[in-house]
């Protein structure tokens, strides 16, 4: 009964995001929509802030708003400190969005606790831009506009609009980026089928897929591949069954994250990992979903940190690497099948993959040069 219950979740959520589709499709081109170049982007923001001046790349006084869920911190951090002086606002160690009470009780205090602290912190320094992390789901449209009132431009990143750019909505507030994305002066998505969906509800919006952070993100060389084939990732959807075919077939996943019986590693464990791997495993699925695929931090951290990625095919990692050259795909449980075992025989073709697909992500693909873009889209630097 609950394998037939997951089935019909799943073909009620691709309904959804069908639907939603194309909703927003028709919507885009009834409007008269247009995608936006870098150039557009570049002279909205320049009449938006027509006072800004543009500063030395180190010399920024940046406002950082994310949770440190178990990457952020160690990844976002140190890139944005690149540009300059960072404070961050994580709510992790006071606020606790697990709790039942969250939407009524807790975002409603962690929200006035920002704009206290953040009004403190520009009397003192005046930001020169803000960066959030956001969804509907941690912060107020209150707080949104209290940000606006600071003057400065803010730009916003959403990692999962495949599947949640809507979300589930509580008392007429989607739980994700569609009824706040209109606030910030730019956002930032890793979608991007989703921009159409950005571009109807009001929003400005790039592409840019996630990245890696190279001075965490290393091969560990002295470490021994000791492990045939790791996956590093919850357990959940379609995972378990796809382990356990791999295992009737003779091939042992060695599995960490939330679930797994060999449970969750350290961020430093996690990128050793992939060195000792011989082959990291990757799906690209979305939630429960076989058909729904996005863009994974794992795509890029994989492959900086040295490790051989053999993940899910979908269109949009032909944007980020030549495909069977610096990674490996599979559409297939035959062909992950065949593509692991002909791997695991083929040690020199692995470490070509492994050689060139850490030189395009570190060339290509850090956080870096990610927020590169975006200040030089906000007129900053």
């Amino acid at each position: 009964m609950r394998h037939y219950r997951k089935r019909f979740r799943s073909w009620m959520n691709q309904l959804r995001l069908k639907r939603e589709r194309k909703y927003y499709r028709n919507r885009f081109q009834t409007l008269g929509l247009e995608l936006n170049s870098d150039y557009k982007i570049r002279s909205v923001i320049k009449a938006k802030f027509p006072n800004v001046i543009p500063k030395k790349k180190g010399n920024l006084n940046i406002l950082g708003i994310y949770y440190n869920y178990n990457w952020e911190k160690e990844s976002l951090t140190p890139s944005l400190e690149k540009f300059g002086t960072v404070r961050h606002y994580d709510w992790s160690d006071d606020y606790s969005y697990t709790k039942k009470s969250w939407i009524q009780n807790i975002l409603p205090e962690m929200n006035r606790d920002l704009i206290r602290k953040v009004t403190r912190w520009h009397e003192e320094k005046p930001f020169d831009v803000i960066f959030s992390y956001f969804s509907g789901a941690n912060v107020t449209l209150e707080a949104l506009q209290h940000l606006r009132t600071l003057g400065v431009p803010m730009a916003n990143m959403s990692l999962n609009d495949k599947e949640a750019f809507v979300g589930k909505i509580i008392n007429g507030q989607a739980l994700g980026t569609r009824d706040i994305c209109k606030h910030f002066d730019l956002s930032w998505t890793s979608t991007e089928d989703a921009i159409e969906k950005y571009c109807v509800e009001g929003g400005l919006p790039i592409y840019m897929p996630e990245g890696a952070n190279p001075d965490l993100h290393k091969p560990y060389i002295h470490e021994e591949r000791d492990i045939d084939v790791s996956f590093v990732g919850q357990r959940y959807g379609n995972r378990p069954g796809i382990m356990i075919k791999l295992e009737q077939a003779g091939i042992y996943v060695e599995a960490f994250g939330h679930g797994w019986p060999n449970g969750s590693l350290s961020t430093q464990e996690m990128v050793r990992m992939y060195s000792r791997s011989k082959i990291n495993l990757g799906f690209s699925e979305v939630g429960d979903s076989s058909r729904t695929h996005c863009l994974k931090g794992r795509d890029f951290e994989i492959p900086m940190s040295g490790g051989l990625y053999l993940t899910q095919y979908h269109k949009e990692l032909e944007n980020c690497y030549d495909i069977g050259r610096e990674i490996v795909t599979y559409s297939s449980f035959d062909e992950l099948v065949s593509k692991i075992q002909f791997l695991l025989s083929s040690p020199e073709e692995a470490g070509l993959i492994r050689r060139e697909g850490r030189k395009r992500a570190i060339r290509d693909h850090t956080w870096e040069m990610r927020f590169q873009r975006l200040f030089k889209l906000l007129c900053l630097i």
